[in-house]
């Protein structure tokens, strides 16, 4: 796609402005949203509208030009929240409802699992788990765990 035709800029609010040239001056509010933000985060990311109307479709973030990438990627990390569990310290009990206390990219945090349903496999390393609240945690790798974290997830799997 040749975006030279467009301009992607934020307006004083911190909100992300596409400007189509060929339209002369005419500008949208726009969202960055991924369509898979686990498996391909960098590939597939549409921008649309307030409506949800899809303005554009990138294919690639690498392909678009420094400025923009750097703008929609600082969109996409102030939208998108999903820690990645990166070692599980304890658990208040092994059977559901229980407290997780966990070490994730973002920090030490915990987190309640209502039920077992509410961890899920993405493949046959990934995992996603939903706590109470709904917020989701990322095992990218469960086997690049620690030995007692594994040993922990293993009670539930």
């Amino acid at each position: 796609m040749n975006y030279t035709k467009f301009k992607l800029s934020r307006d004083r609010h911190r909100k992300l402005i596409l400007f189509d040239d060929a339209y002369q001056q005419k500008s949208h509010q726009v969202i960055a949203i991924r369509a898979f933000p686990i498996s391909a985060a960098d590939k597939g990311i549409a921008l649309v509208d307030h409506q949800g109307n899809e303005l554009m479709w990138i294919e690639n973030l690498q392909d678009l030009p420094v400025e923009w990438r750097e703008l929609i990627e600082e969109e996409l990390t102030s939208r998108d929240f999903m820690p990645e569990i990166k070692k599980i310290d304890s658990l208040s009990s092994f059977i559901t409802p229980c407290v997780w206390w966990v070490e994730t990219n973002r920090g030490n945090t915990c987190f309640t699992l209502k039920g077992e349903e509410a961890i899920r496999r993405l493949s046959s390393l990934a995992l996603l788990i939903t706590d109470q609240y709904g917020v989701h945690f990322l095992i990218k790798d469960r086997t690049k765990l620690d030995h007692y974290s594994i040993k922990l997830l293993d009670r539930f799997l």
